[in-house]
């Protein structure tokens, strides 16, 4: 008989992240967001005038990646490069479409917060604020 499989928190926390992926890629559906395209284009309106390089980053992608999902965004006309010639720093920006859009689904973002919050206060309460230190500052130095 297997042996019952020990309490995971990284198991629980992804699989509790999958769940609320799906209802937040649920919301932004509307909007022509995703999860990442929303992460992307709030940095850009975080950080006016940021480089591929740093928005990659901050996203936890390859600069390749941050390329295509910013030219995408571009594509639907929620972001800008002010300066996209060859040799030439980009100049990242949102647009009013992507602004209204990043306003609209903070908006229904906050309703999710609200409902997580109901269903797990104490976790919630817990979480505040992690995602603002560096990923893996517990991890260095194993």
């Amino acid at each position: 008989m297997p042996q019952p499989r020990r309490f995971s928190p990284v198991i629980s926390l992804l699989t509790l992240s999958s769940i609320w992926d799906v209802q937040f890629n649920k919301q932004l559906k509307g909007l022509g967001l995703t999860t990442r395209k929303y992460g992307l284009l709030a940095h850009i309106q975080a950080m006016p005038g940021i480089s591929f390089s740093e928005l990659a980053r901050r996203s936890q992608i390859t600069v390749q990646t941050a390329h295509t999902a910013v030219r995408a965004l571009v594509d639907d006309g929620l972001a800008m490069d002010a300066t996209s010639h060859a040799g030439a720093a980009s100049d990242l920006r949102v647009t009013e479409q992507g602004s209204a859009a990043l306003a609209e689904a903070d908006a229904r973002l906050e309703k999710l917060d609200v409902a997580f919050g109901a269903d797990a206060p104490v976790l919630a309460s817990a979480l505040e604020g992690l995602h603002e230190k560096p990923f893996g500052e517990s991890l260095q130095g194993r």
